[in-house]
């Protein structure tokens, strides 16, 4: 599968749309903010979800979905008993249990620090923090009631006047996505490619240092995304570089204002 696109180029950077004289003040909220939040872990199980390229499929870093289904009985009670629930489980019925991001059982940190420090497991993004918390992906561009949580009203208010700021006439998803350094952000797809409709999402990364590339399976090329804010089609594959520092993006998912999709065609004709 080649790069996926949108008005017949990889990307669409955004910074001539968007307020970029804020970045460096949003990035002092917010890395001040990240020292006094609960954040958590995500990704880990994306071979498990079917969604990397052929040719990473096998590559050494270990998914925790693989892991829960090759353990014991008496492994998978140990795991499971660092649960929020841990007498829900039948020990000897659990093949139709699923675990983790978008499933029935999410993991609870306890877990996610287990299967990281006992077996192995390779979590990408170890800094993840939710301003508006989405509970399935499919509903990720939904209003549906959502908000902003109190905390994050409270701790980054700036950041909050940009994302509102932002063209989408509709949110439902707003997330922190941080990656530790030396740590990559495992190749991967959101969605799928045959799909008729494109997800309408903004990331923006204020130090602009955070490098997403979008991945050709057919040349196993990368392209890389400068930019500050921009669009993508993640129904096809990408990831980030690792690099010896932290960094971090916060992705933002809605449905776009359809005078600025209309302007982003006037300005990409195809």
């Amino acid at each position: 599968m080649s790069i996926c696109t949108l008005f017949n180029r990889p990307y669409i950077d955004l910074e001539p749309y968007v307020d970029c004289a804020q970045m460096a003040a949003l990035d002092g909220e917010i890395c001040l903010a990240l020292t006094r939040v609960a954040t958590s872990y995500t990704g880990g199980s994306h071979k498990t979800m079917g969604i990397v390229p052929p040719s990473l499929a096998r590559d050494p870093y270990v998914d925790y979905g693989q892991v829960i289904a090759a353990m014991t009985r008496a492994e998978f009670a140990e795991f499971v008993a660092l649960g929020d629930e841990p007498h829900a489980f039948d020990l000897d019925d659990r093949a139709h249990y699923e675990f983790g991001e978008e499933r029935d059982h999410p993991l609870n940190f306890r877990q996610m620090l287990y299967l990281k420090l006992r077996w192995g497991v390779y979590f990408p993004w170890k800094v993840y923090y939710e301003l508006m918390p989405n509970d399935r992906w499919e509903d990720k561009a939904r209003a549906d009631g959502k908000r902003f949580t109190d905390e994050a009203l409270r701790l980054l208010p700036r950041t909050i006047a940009f994302v509102r700021s932002l063209p989408f006439v509709e949110l439902g998803r707003c997330n922190l996505l941080g990656l530790e350094a030396n740590d990559h952000g495992t190749v991967h797809r959101d969605g799928d490619s045959s799909r008729a409709e494109l997800e309408h999402f903004i990331t923006f990364c204020p130090r602009g240092n955070k490098r997403l590339f979008l991945w050709d399976e057919e040349t196993r090329r990368k392209t890389f995304i400068p930019a500050r804010a921009y669009w993508f089609n993640d129904a096809g594959y990408h990831g980030v570089e690792a690099d010896p520092f932290f960094r971090y993006s916060i992705r933002v998912d809605g449905v776009f204002d359809p005078a600025f999709l209309a302007r982003l065609e006037r300005d990409h004709p195809c």
